[in-house]
């Protein structure tokens, strides 16, 4: 029986390389977990350290995550039986995502030197 599609297993060219990335993805979307949970524990007083550097993914959201721009974020779910322990976690980060807050404000450049 052949496993899935990201399994080296699989019969499917280039599944290393497919399980190589699904490992990375994880990771970052992990980090990113990480690092809005250390915002939301920012904002509600504690001081903590806030990983943007662990991973690419964190790097890119840094502005909008932590920074000075609106962020909206829109959690997609499936009805289905099958994807409700997937549905269940993404619902659960989107209420975490809920807890950070950005202070959005305009930067202005002088015109005149």
């Amino acid at each position: 029986k052949k496993s899935g599609a990201g399994d080296a297993e699989s019969g499917v060219p280039d599944a290393g390389v497919r399980a190589k990335e699904a490992v990375i993805i994880n990771k970052s979307l992990s980090t990113l977990g990480s690092v809005v949970m250390a915002l939301a524990r920012q904002d509600a007083g504690g001081g903590q350290h806030v990983p943007f550097r662990d991973s690419k993914l964190t790097r890119l959201l840094q502005d909008s995550l932590g920074g000075s721009s609106f962020t909206t974020l829109i959690a997609t779910v499936h009805p289905r039986e099958a994807d409700s322990d997937e549905t269940l976690s993404t619902v659960q980060f989107a209420n975490r995502c809920r807890n950070v807050t950005t202070h959005p404000h305009v930067n202005y450049l002088d015109a005149n030197p």
